[in-house]
């Protein structure tokens, strides 16, 4: 009997010590895994910062496609679908060729004042003038040496500039050949999106095919809609704080409206630095001006964008949140540069996305290792002078 016992207690023991070394064995290989996962997302990190120029390109092209692809099935409803992407394009190259117009052309007269205003600062009279600043700069104690001291150091820095132009020149006639190269592959993107998306769908294996279109649903809904919902939003708050600032006189009006736009994709911080630009430009137009503006913005950005538009644009998406946005902008600058920063919020929206819809099917997979969560009873709160009852007994 005693035997039995002993060799019951050693097959105990060493059943014990196979599971404990296959949860040990289950641990390495779970930790190595995350180790390799890492190692392989450094190194591609550092393959893209190598190409980093085509990558930018590239994601600049898939993302215009997105936006227009909308644009792109209005019009193939009547025309073919050739004729229905050149349409498209020249329509949005069109509206872009008449902001930049605009804008060009409210720049034009401040340039023109501007130089003027120079011109007659180095003419006598201006020298005249200048003196008078300086006299009244002196009742604070700011000296006519520093003054001119500042005014030498501003000279040289503009002579260094001179230097720097030709290139300015190139890196310029450079940006435009990267836009061409945009346009093109926004091109191919528009006409063959159709087909990737098919070829991911239905081409790719059949036990992963599920998990890829799950995703790709996933992301259109959530990623695409919220960047078309914010699309739609930087559209209508540009074109209201354009017409009013137009309306009220403040300098800048279609560069501000610009502005509007392109601040308004940078979560948080983009609509401070709007109201912020907005109210220093209205400055120039006397204090009412300057309070009308304020009022403008904050009902604009808080009240009609904020609590009316956003929440229906909004009510089928999930946007970038806050703290992943900040820090995909600052990291993406400190890595890429300033196009890298706004590059880096859709890509960490797509990144969120695609890991908080891999947990949701996993969860949904594994239901028995998240239990339902009781809810602890409540007991409800006490009138003045009552008192709780003990409990009746079992009868």
């Amino acid at each position: 009997m005693s035997q039995q016992t002993t060799e019951t207690e050693h097959g105990k023991t060493a059943t014990d010590a196979s599971s404990s070394g296959r949860s040990r064995l289950r641990r390495l290989i779970n930790a190595l895994t995350v180790v390799a996962f890492v190692a392989i997302g450094l190194v591609a990190l550092y393959g893209i910062s190598l190409i980093l120029t085509a990558v930018i390109i590239l994601l600049l092209s898939a993302l215009f496609a997105y936006f227009i692809y909308p644009l792109v099935q209005f019009f193939q409803r009547r025309l073919p679908r050739p004729l229905a992407i050149f349409v498209a394009f020249l329509l949005v190259a069109g509206v872009l060729t008449v902001v930049l117009f605009i804008v060009a052309s409210s720049i034009n007269p401040q340039v023109a004042s501007l130089a003027k205003s120079i011109q007659f600062l180095l003419s006598p009279a201006g020298e005249r003038r200048i003196q008078s600043y300086i006299a009244f700069l002196g009742t604070f104690g700011i000296t006519k040496e520093q003054v001119d001291q500042l005014k030498n150091q501003l000279l040289s820095q503009a002579q260094g500039a001179l230097p720097g132009l030709l290139p300015f020149l190139i890196g310029l006639l450079g940006n435009i050949l990267n836009f061409i190269i945009v346009i093109t592959l926004s091109v191919y993107f528009v006409l063959d999106g159709a087909r990737i998306i098919g070829w991911l769908s239905h081409k790719t294996p059949a036990n992963q095919r599920s998990i890829i279109t799950f995703l790709l649903h996933t992301l259109d809904q959530s990623l695409g809609g919220y960047l078309r919902g914010t699309l739609l939003l930087a559209l209508i708050g540009a074109l209201c704080t354009g017409v009013v600032l137009a309306l009220l006189h403040v300098p800048f009006a279609a560069l501000l409206a610009v502005l509007f736009f392109l601040l308004y994709f940078l979560p948080v911080i983009g609509t401070y630095l709007i109201a912020a630009l907005c109210i220093l430009a209205a400055l120039s137009q006397g204090w009412v001006v300057t309070l009308i503006v304020a009022v403008f913005l904050v009902l604009l950005l808080g009240v009609v964008m904020g609590e009316v538009l956003a929440p229906r644009i909004f009510s089928s998406t999930v946007g970038v949140h806050p703290i992943v946005a900040i820090f995909a902008l600052f990291a993406g600058a400190e890595l890429f540069g300033l196009l890298g920063g706004f590059l880096a919020i859709p890509v960490a929206g797509v990144l969120q996305q695609v890991i908080v819809a891999i947990w949701h099917r996993w969860e949904h997979g594994h239901p028995e290792k998240f239990p339902p969560e009781e809810v602890p009873h409540q007991q409800a709160a006490l009138l003045p002078g009552e008192q709780v009852l003990p409990p009746r007994p079992a009868e």
